[in-house]
């Protein structure tokens, strides 16, 4: 079965739901999905930074990862919605998945003593920004679970996800000799 690229139904600015119904596109779930659509996309990015590297096919799983919890904030709220959908939802384990490799990758790191500058490498900048479109995407389902039903491990992985991508971060900078900058109270 072929994907067409356009349908022509949001041209009055709505956009369908899985499983149905539609919202205006600046609805709280939308700006929801889209956020974690963008973060996605900045993962991506990182990715193609580290092509062959060990981080790249974790990048690939996250953004496997990102897939279903748009999935499911795209999907109307209710009981009903994931027999209407039939997709899976991130859970827990994934969450839990997301710590071990914190504490995997922080192991190999210098103590944290003070805030550090976003930078360092090409790929450590984009993991940077990712971590950033995280929080973002954070908020936005905050904003949307403070109106509607939300599946709470999403808010859960995103929180980790963020800490995830800022020691990925150090641990790619650090893997290629760059070492943290800190930050000064006085430039």
């Amino acid at each position: 079965m072929d994907v067409k690229i356009y349908t022509r139904t949001g041209d009055a600015g709505e956009t369908g739901l899985l499983g149905g119904g539609r919202v205006p596109k600046s609805h709280p779930r939308v700006e929801a999905y889209g956020a974690v659509d963008e973060l996605n996309a900045m993962l991506g990015l990182a990715a193609a930074y580290l092509d062959g590297e060990e981080p790249a096919a974790l990048l690939r799983e996250l953004q496997q990862d990102c897939f279903l919890l748009g999935a499911d904030l795209a999907a109307p709220p209710g009981p009903a919605r994931r027999q209407e959908t039939g997709l899976p939802q991130v859970t827990a384990q994934r969450v839990q998945a997301l710590e071990a490799w914190i504490d995997r990758l922080d192991a190999e790191l210098p103590p944290l003593r003070q805030f550090i500058l976003p930078g360092g490498t090409v790929a450590a900048s984009a993991l940077h920004v990712a971590r950033t479109v995280a929080r973002r995407a954070e908020r936005r389902v905050a904003a949307l679970a403070a109106q509607e039903e939300v599946n709470p491990v999403i808010l859960q992985y995103l929180n980790r996800l963020s800490d995830l991508l800022f020691v990925l971060a150090r641990w790619v900078n650090h893997r290629a000799g760059v070492p943290d900058v800190p930050w000064q109270r006085e430039p």
